[in-house]
């Protein structure tokens, strides 16, 4: 017999709180636990009527049969918890990932569904990738989006699945372009788009690198007043020129960013390379704000889940003077 007594009650504690909070925040998808008691080393949330359990390798070696009883132990605490059916639960074993790991398929085909957040809406799936499809620790972040968003041009770099760009629509972008190299993702960008009944053609998809594209938007002249960034820590994608390695290259992927933004703009950079160190170049070059206390959502028990910065032209000197 498998003693989840820890578990239950630390999950318990969890879901009564972040249910109702997550309900007067209008938010159908939400984290309800996190690694809270280390012998229980799993990541759980909560999509709409669905659960996405993800277990992560400690390098505890136990035999087949002992962790078989162990999983079904704690899959069965879930459902009496959450109120969640047994088949609604979607596992997956969490390792260390290198390269293209959010684009590869687990092999499973799972089911597209609906899930609403702040007013928006999102497609999902828990079982066809490792991802789902709406990275939740950004919740924050696309809601200040959507409320800086009006009137503005609006750029998406390494776009995922459109989140961002759905939310600056709704705030009153005035045009957009989600940048992403995956067709994958651009098509479920798509379909987000769609679902959310944005216009098309001022709302363009732009499949491409973003190293290039990048080069290729400041020949053209493009200018943008609203920017998001948010890259991968490594990429090694057969698709893109060179693989990138976020902590190296962002230096140049920023500098490439500021290079579109309006004199009076804003880019919001992001990762979640948990080692990453900002260059102090960029502090010198631009200014630059760590807003990662602000954008890490309350039901994240990790804090440091991703850093996020707010970077903006330095304004001249007279101008400063003026405002004073």
């Amino acid at each position: 017999m498998v003693d989840v007594s820890a578990f239950v009650g630390r999950l318990s504690k969890n879901y009564k709180h972040y249910a109702k909070w997550a309900r007067r925040g209008e938010l159908e998808a939400w984290r309800v636990y996190d690694r809270d008691v280390p012998q229980f080393p799993l990541i759980i949330d909560v999509y709409g009527e669905r659960i996405h359990l993800q277990e992560y390798d400690t390098g505890w070696q136990i035999g087949d049969d002992e962790y078989a009883e162990w999983i079904a132990a704690v899959q069965q605490a879930i459902c009496e918890v959450t109120g969640v059916a047994p088949d609604a639960i979607s596992l997956k074993a969490r390792r260390r990932q290198k390269g293209d790991s959010q684009y590869e398929k687990t092999g499973r085909e799972g089911e597209d569904f609906v899930v609403a957040e702040q007013g928006q809406r999102f497609w999902v799936n828990l079982d066809a990738y490792l991802d789902t499809g709406l990275f939740l620790d950004h919740r924050n972040t696309r809601k200040r989006v959507r409320e800086e968003a009006a009137g503005k041009r609006f750029l998406n770099l390494f776009a995922y699945t459109g989140s961002f760009t759905v939310y600056a629509a709704a705030g009153g972008a005035v045009s957009s372009e989600t940048v992403d190299l995956s067709n994958t993702y651009q098509a479920w960008s798509r379909r987000n788009f769609e679902l959310n009944g944005l216009d098309l053609a001022r709302h363009v998809l732009v499949r491409d690198d973003v190293f290039q594209y990048l080069e290729d938007a400041a020949f053209a002249g493009k200018q943008f007043d609203l920017i998001v960034m948010d890259p991968p820590s490594f990429s090694n994608s057969k698709k893109m020129q060179d693989e990138l390695d976020v902590q190296r290259d962002h230096v140049k992927l920023v500098d490439g960013a500021m290079r579109l933004l309006a004199p009076d703009g804003v880019l919001y950079f992001s990762n979640n390379l948990r080692s990453f160190e900002l260059s102090p170049l960029l502090v010198e070059d631009y200014a630059v704000r760590d807003i990662s206390k602000q954008s890490v959502p309350e039901d994240f028990r990790n804090k440091k889940i991703h850093q996020c910065w707010r970077i903006t032209h330095r304004q001249p000197q007279s101008a400063i003077a003026t405002h004073n």
